[in-house]
C-alpha cells in the first residue's frame, strides 16, 4: 500500500496491515490512526467490523462520506490527488502532492508530513470533487488511448503526439483551459471537424461517439455552441 510506504519512509511505526482475509476486528487497537485502504464499496462493511477505541479510523476515499464511519468516534478522510499505480511508485508519487481532507486534523498532519499540500472538502461536495478527480486522471488517459488507436490504424507511432500532449498541458497550466485551446473548436472550423467525423465513420466508426463529445467540450470551452442546435 502507497501510504503505508511512504509513512514508513518518514519515520512513522506502522502497525499490522490486514488482508481481507484476516479477522480486522482488533485493527484499532493500540494505534493513533486506523487507516481503511478498501474499495469504497466495502469501506461500511470493514468499519462496522472493527471494535472502537480512541484511535482516529480514517479512509482514503475521494467519493464516498464520512458517515460510513459513525460507528467511530474520531473519523477522518484522507484522498490523494494522484495516480498511484502501485505501492513503490505511489509511495513516491505521495510525496508534494495535493490532499483533499476532511473530519479530524491527523489528516491534515499526514499530509502535511509527506510534504503535500491539502484542502477541505465537505461530503455534499466528494462526489464533484471525486468526479473532476477522475476526469483529470483516467479520462485523460482514456482521451489518450483514443489517439494511440487512432494513430496505430495508420502506422503512425503513438510517441509522436508526446510533444504536443506535454506542449498543451503545459500551456493549460501556464495560462488557462480556454486560453491554451487551439484546433479547429477553438477557431470555429466545423469544415475540419466535418472532415474528421466523415473519415471516422469510414474507417473507425467505433471511435466517432467519443470524438464527437470531446468536440462538444472544446466547443463550450471557446465559447461556440454546436451549430447543429
Amino acid at each position: 500500500m502507497s501510504l503505508h510506504a511512504a509513512l514508513i519512509d518518514l519515520g512513522w511505526e506502522c502497525a499490522a496491515v490486514f488482508g481481507r482475509d484476516d479477522e480486522s476486528e482488533r485493527a484499532a487497537a493500540d494505534v493513533d490512526v486506523c487507516v481503511i485502504a478498501t474499495a469504497d464499496a466495502q469501506i461500511a462493511t470493514v468499519a462496522g467490523a472493527i471494535e472502537p477505541t480512541n484511535a482516529v479510523v480514517m479512509h482514503l476515499s475521494g467519493a464516498t462520506s464520512l458517515a460510513v464511519l459513525d460507528s467511530h468516534g474520531r473519523v477522518a478522510g484522507l484522498h490523494p490527488l494522484q495516480s498511484l499505480p502501485n505501492p513503490v511508485a505511489g509511495a513516491a508519487s505521495l510525496r508534494d502532492c495535493y490532499f483533499a481532507v476532511a473530519g479530524d486534523p491527523i489528516a491534515q498532519e499526514i499530509a502535511e508530513a509527506l510534504s503535500g499540500k491539502w484542502f477541505e472538502i465537505a461530503d455534499m461536495d466528494r462526489a464533484i470533487y471525486h468526479c473532476a478527480a477522475v476526469i483529470a486522471s483516467n479520462h485523460t488517459v482514456a482521451l489518450l488511448g483514443q489517439v494511440e488507436r487512432l494513430a496505430e490504424s495508420i502506422g503512425v507511432p503513438f510517441e509522436a503526439f508526446r510533444p504536443i500532449v506535454d506542449a498543451s498541458i503545459a500551456n493549460t497550466w501556464n495560462e488557462s483551459p480556454a486560453d491554451a485551446l487551439t484546433g479547429p473548436a477553438a477557431r470555429g472550423d466545423e469544415g475540419t471537424i466535418h472532415a474528421h467525423r466523415t473519415a471516422l465513420v469510414a474507417n473507425l466508426p467505433d471511435e466517432l461517439a467519443g470524438y464527437d463529445a470531446v468536440v462538444e467540450l472544446a466547443r463550450r470551452l471557446a465559447g461556440r455552441m454546436d451549430p447543429s442546435c
